[in-house]
């Protein structure tokens, strides 16, 4: 991934939003490999023509399989801002994921605590709380039935590690494409069937009411149509 494929959805003096494609970090890891965060900055160095360091603040951080909505603050200011709206449960998040369409449930809720494994870098539900473990709730509805698959929309209104692929997975249907989390098959390019899809806040700064889509990938199972 290069800056001019960025897909950028929203950018002004204080924020940059964008939509990262399944495979790419959003931060360093020991991989090496190099994340969004460095690609931000360097655009930002080339679309500005600075030199030296350039302020780069994350928000919201997806796997690296997802694809979807990523927002960065160009300043300190709007960094602190957007963390205390996260904290405060004021960043809706919507997600789309596709699993197997034996899932009969058209809408509901699903919680749990939620206990991370760093070894693993995998989480764990459990009905009630255990040392160590966070609350974690979401609300869910069916939005498009396939052949073998159907397409479900998450509100999510806690942000746990790896929450909804925990959740799915605790139900007996993981994401397509999610071996760590049961599924059979992996997909071509890497990636999961979990996309970060719309976001709505209010502007840390010019107090504006922001509301961004952010376009699925447009591969395989993504690419079937759908009038949603």
């Amino acid at each position: 991934m290069v800056t001019q494929e960025l897909d950028i959805l929203f950018e002004d003096n204080h924020l940059i939003i964008v939509n990262k494609p399944c495979g790419v970090l959003v931060q360093g890891d020991k991989t090496g490999d190099i994340p969004l965060l460095e690609i931000i900055k360097q655009y930002i160095k080339k679309k500005y023509n600075k030199k030296g360091n350039v302020y780069v603040g994350l928000v919201n951080r997806i796997d690296r399989p997802t694809s979807g909505i990523v927002i960065f603050t160009k300043t300190s200011k709007a960094l602190s801002r957007m963390n205390e709206k996260l904290k405060n449960r004021e960043i809706r998040k919507i997600y789309w994921l596709i699993i197997s369409n034996k899932f009969d449930s058209n809408e509901g809720s699903l919680e749990g605590w939620f206990k991370k494994n760093s070894k693993q870098n995998k989480s764990y539900i459990f009905k009630n709380e255990q040392l160590n473990s966070k609350y974690g709730s979401l609300t869910y509805k069916k939005i498009k039935t396939f052949d073998n698959y159907c397409k479900i929309e998450v509100d999510l209104i806690t942000g746990r590690h790896h929450q909804i692929r925990c959740n799915f997975s605790k139900l007996g249907y993981p994401i397509l494409g999610d071996l760590k989390y049961g599924s059979k098959r992996s997909n071509k390019d890497g990636g999961i069937y979990l996309h970060s899809r719309e976001i709505n806040f209010t502007h840390p700064v010019s107090k504006e009411e922001i509301n961004i889509k952010a376009a699925p990938p447009i591969s395989g199972l993504w690419s079937i149509p759908t009038s949603y």
